[in-house]
């Protein structure tokens, strides 16, 4: 396990959002080249980082594209010639760069990307959901979801960890709440250059170097040929990744002595519950605070916040939810005509569950919808149908919560 540096240089604190946190790691990363196109609320992350470059804080290629699509087309040429690169949209702006999402992961690229969570139009809304990173949860693509402009900074460089590991090179796609994280500021620690340094080393692709002096064929058409073997690789790369990521957490741990426990999801208030509520992203604050007044009127109520969607953490996850008589698993996302009518997370968590010894009931909250607030009321209210469930009152398996009528 890697040690913290003994340095004379100290990590600073400075009041800043999640995506000026997300900027600042590109900065310590040494990030080559940045591509832009502006579009809320991911656009802030493009702005604090023109600002950078432009005070002399940060060399390197900054360009702002035409579209979507040709951002993500450039940077991932650039990673594939050796350039470490960051990107980044929201909502429809992720859509529109469909094509190029698609192929960076089967041409193994390690490309970090943050995803600003927002709805997809129409109708148009700016308030979060997460439906537009999940979009490509079955395309190759690692996907992280942070709770803070903290754990924005550090995931990032985490993420590069990960992925230019030559057993992953895989892209990652950092889900970042629109306005609740993007636009919202909190004290930041930012470590010094020189614990980044001992801890991300330069990108290197090796011989997978496209270069005049290294002839190799980039995107090949392999028809039926290769493409079996092809996304085989890919699969033994994502799982390659699920067992590197615990060692990068454990390594970031020893330089910058924040530790986050299990990488993979937190557990609030979860040892002697007897029902969990289950989510992703910044709506961990307001379940919190309801679950600590629950607690003051004897109700065991816990929370388990899933970090990482991809690679899914489906047999340590199933260990963990075996222990509680009801799981609420509640979904900033929909999927319609899914089993039982569920959300996407929902979905993945009966999958988990399935070859469990102990399988708790699973209800199904789709919640905080466009960017709406998930209440403390809300939780509440989510957290007695738990309690009624485990206590053999049947509930309904799948609740609009906060709808109106």
């Amino acid at each position: 396990m890697a040690q913290v540096i003994e340095s004379a240089q100290k990590e600073t604190e400075s009041l800043i959002s999640g995506s000026e946190a997300i900027a600042v790691a590109c900065k310590l990363a040494d990030v080559d080249v940045i591509t832009a196109y502006p579009i809320r609320p991911y656009d802030t992350v493009m702005q604090y980082v023109a600002k950078l470059v432009a005070n002399g804080e940060l060399d390197c290629e900054y360009i702002v594209a035409e579209s979507e699509h040709s951002q993500f087309e450039i940077v991932k040429h650039a990673s594939a010639a050796g350039a470490r690169v960051f990107c980044g949209s929201s909502g429809v702006g992720w859509m529109y760069a469909f094509e190029a999402l698609t192929v960076t992961p089967a041409l193994r690229i390690p490309m970090v990307a943050m995803v600003g969570n927002r709805a997809l139009d129409d109708p148009g809304a700016f308030g979060v959901e997460h439906n537009d990173a999940l979009a490509v949860r079955d395309l190759g693509w690692m996907l992280v979801w942070v709770d803070n402009a903290q754990e924005a900074l550090d995931t990032a460089l985490i993420a590069y960890r990960v992925a230019e590991d030559r057993k992953v090179f895989l892209p990652c796609a950092i889900g970042c709440d629109g306005a609740f994280l993007t636009h919202s500021q909190i004290l930041v620690k930012i470590p010094p250059q020189e614990w980044v340094s001992a801890f991300l080393p330069p990108y290197n692709r090796g011989d997978l170097l496209l270069h005049p002096d290294n002839p190799i064929t980039i995107a090949p058409q392999v028809n039926e040929d290769w493409l079996m073997e092809l996304r085989k690789q890919n699969d033994e790369a994502m799982k390659r990744a699920q067992k590197l990521i615990p060692q990068v957490y454990k390594e970031f741990t020893g330089i910058f002595n924040r530790n986050y426990g299990n990488p993979f999801f937190e557990e609030y208030q979860t040892e002697d519950a007897d029902v969990v509520l289950l989510g992703m992203g910044t709506m961990s604050m307001p379940v919190k605070v309801a679950i600590r007044q629950m607690r003051k009127e004897g109700k065991k109520v816990g929370f388990i916040r899933l970090r990482w969607f991809r690679p899914f953490p489906a047999e340590e996850l199933a260990e963990t939810l075996g222990r509680f008589k009801a799981v609420g698993v509640v979904d900033r996302d929909y999927s319609f005509g899914s089993p039982n009518f569920t959300g996407v997370l929902a979905t993945e968590i009966r999958a988990a569950l399935y070859p469990a010894a102990k399988r708790p009931p699973v209800l199904n909250f789709i919640c905080g919808l466009g960017g709406r607030e998930v209440t403390v009321p809300d939780v509440k209210r989510m957290s007695e149908m738990l309690l009624k469930q485990a206590s053999g009152e049947k509930q309904p398996i799948v609740t609009w919560v906060g709808i109106r009528e």
